[in-house]
């Protein structure tokens, strides 16, 4: 399931071990900026690793301590010259954060460095976001006269309101961590030297969870902000509790051991 490139081309590659799919953006020339090919990547490698059933927890991180600086500029000329070319190009990036947004597999934005533009958007389209305190957070998209996503915009608006998206906007000025987590954007700051070993127990804690109530967890909280969902959220919740893992979950307790879930 790994993509292998070389370290001058911009490519997305993900690994899959031991429940884990680690998706991984790779641009070091351009401090990890997506390209219109790696907004294609992104979304191809979720999805897959979504529909992997030994898969119950997705990583999005970049490369070299940078999470992603934004939609690659440099192709503009090219792949978003114009009205058509922005309205095609759009379909990819909206893929991707879509992707992320509706992996029934959690999802969790490991951040350091640069979160800017389209970073910010695959951010807000994961489940959890963990930064370091170095990780800097910006929207320059008035600084460059393009628009964002439609369903991008939502997600940020459903996790900081209204009033801090338009800030992010209308001015394009970088915020620190401390202000993102104070903005909602963030669950958690991790200062830089401890943050991979911080970000492991975190994985660690999420994989030896139950996978069906993640699964329940998500459509539940997809259903309060969308009524029509409330179908299939009450699925997802029968399907827990006729579950081997649930099963498991109270026999486990009873038996004072730590449970062995599966997800089935």
């Amino acid at each position: 399931m790994t993509q292998d490139r070389t370290e001058t081309e911009g490519h997305v590659t993900c690994s899959v071990k031991d429940a884990l799919a680690a998706i991984t953006i790779v641009n070091p020339a351009r401090r990890n900026a997506v390209s219109l090919a790696m907004w294609k990547q992104i979304a191809e490698l979720v999805e897959r690793a979504d529909r992997n059933p030994m898969v119950h927890l997705i990583t999005l991180r970049g490369h070299d301590s940078t999470f992603v600086s934004g939609a690659d500029i440099s192709e503009f000329a090219d792949s978003r010259r114009n009205v058509d070319q922005a309205s095609a190009y759009q379909v990819f990036n909206g893929a991707a954060f879509a992707a992320l947004r509706n992996a029934k597999t959690p999802t969790l934005a490991l951040i350091e460095g640069f979160c800017f533009g389209g970073g910010v958007g695959l951010a807000a389209a994961c489940d959890l976001r963990l930064a370091s305190d170095t990780a800097t957070f910006a929207v320059p998209a008035a600084k460059l006269g393009l628009a964002y996503p439609v369903d991008g915009v939502r997600d940020l608006v459903r996790l900081i309101g209204p009033g801090a998206t338009k800030r992010l906007f209308f001015t394009a000025d970088p915020i620190t961590a401390k202000t993102a987590l104070q903005y909602g954007f963030l669950e958690e700051i991790i200062p830089q030297d401890a943050f991979d070993e911080e970000a492991e127990k975190l994985i660690r804690t999420l994989l030896s969870r139950a996978p069906l109530t993640h699964r329940a967890a998500k459509s539940a909280v997809a259903a309060a902000y969308d009524p029509g969902l409330d179908t299939l959220a009450r699925k997802d919740a029968d399907v827990c509790f006729g579950s081997k893992d649930y099963a498991e979950g109270w026999q486990a307790f009873l038996d004072k051991r730590t449970p062995d879930f599966k997800g089935c």
